[in-house]
């Protein structure tokens, strides 16, 4: 499976104080999977900025993204609030450089005033507390609920084009030691490692033992620095893996131990009704505890996953649901954008890099 090369990933210097900036950016590369049907996703590190504060803008369908506030929400594990959209990335600076451009409209509206999520994919011992701090901090202040990728495991990616991470687990085991202080007091989502447990069959059986047991650690050292942080394992997605083998690699991962749930889909595209058939059948076969739940990215599967498998920049894909902690839907806490709509997975262009031409697309569907 052809890939584009990653990026080199930007880091700055640790900011004299935590809140005082916001980090530095730089597109961070996307993950493949093993199989052309496993596509991952395209990611980056949070990008410098100001401040989310209330009032700012939001999605003009509301200010979650669904044209409700967020109070509570359906699934056992959603909380009140509604998620943060921050405020400078790839998608916004490229409307704010091109406001004569008949595409950038559509493009606003359609993603750059959604919530989505904001990875960390650079192994950045020095800087990710800040970076992290930055995040929260500016999510707090606009009484929102940040979604953030921790994506620096050792062996990333399997040697493709996302190829990286910590060196070893011990130096993984400090990152996230580091990560998890910024996370505050406030509630907050984290996407744990994609595809670390659905594309682990390519590790010798002990490695993969030794990463299953430093994600647990990870789950429990992000809950215990962030007591309304929920934490949510990767289960691939509904065309990957079947529900019991992919709830015996969760079990393997603590998931139920240590972790708030799942997370499936995330940069794929695949519908949403197959993924929530799919995360409560995980979710059936990993048994208890009862308040188990799962999100679902639904970023790009609006027309749902192409034919034959494509995976890197297929033609004819459409934004899906937008994201929201209501779902109405019993054990599903969210639906998030995890990948980031116009951001390339490494075939039209290099992996993360954002294409104005692939974005208006996904908003005309």
């Amino acid at each position: 499976m052809a890939t584009a090369p990653a990026p080199s990933l930007a880091v700055a210097p640790e900011p004299s104080s935590p809140a005082a900036t916001l980090p530095s950016r730089a597109p961070s590369p996307r993950t493949t999977a093993p199989a052309p049907s496993r596509a991952a996703p395209a990611s980056r590190t949070p990008a410098a900025g100001p401040s989310a504060l209330p009032g700012a803008p939001t999605s003009p369908a509301g200010p979650d993204g669904d044209g409700k506030s967020a109070a509570s929400g359906t699934g056992a594990g959603a909380g009140a609030g509604r998620l943060f959209r921050f405020p400078d990335s790839q998608v916004a600076d490229w409307v704010d450089d091109h406001p004569a451009d008949p595409r950038a409209d559509a493009i606003e509206d359609g993603i750059a005033r959604r919530p989505a999520a904001v990875w960390f994919a650079d192994h950045s011992p020095g800087t990710i507390t800040a970076r992290v701090t930055a995040v929260t901090r500016a999510a707090a202040r606009a009484d929102a609920v940040p979604v953030l990728v921790a994506y620096d495991v050792p062996g990333r990616d399997c040697g493709g084009a996302s190829q990286g991470g910590a060196p070893d687990l011990a130096a993984y085991d400090d990152w996230i030691t580091r990560f998890a202080r910024g996370l505050g007091d406030g509630e907050n989502i984290v996407i744990l490692e994609p595809d670390a447990i659905a594309q682990s069959d390519c590790l010798p059986a002990a490695d993969r033992a030794a990463r299953f047991a430093s994600l647990e650690r990870a789950a429990r050292v992000l809950k215990a620095a962030g007591p309304r942080t929920r934490v949510y394992f990767d289960a691939g997605h509904s065309g990957w893996l079947e529900p019991d083998r992919a709830a015996a690699l969760l079990r393997q991962a603590g998931a139920a131990r240590a972790g708030d749930g799942i997370f499936t889909n995330v940069s794929h595209f695949h519908r949403t009704a197959d993924e929530t058939a799919y995360a409560r059948a995980v979710l059936d076969a990993l048994g208890g505890p009862p308040g188990l739940g799962a999100v679902v990215d639904t970023s790009r599967n609006g027309n749902g996953a192409p034919p034959g498998g494509a995976w890197c920049d297929p033609a004819g894909r459409a934004l899906g649901t937008p994201p929201t902690l209501r779902t109405g839907q019993a054990r599903i806490d969210a639906y998030l954008w995890v990948k980031l709509p116009g951001e390339s997975d490494g075939c039209t262009a290099a992996p993360g890099t954002f294409s104005p031409e692939a974005a208006y697309a996904l908003v005309r569907g």
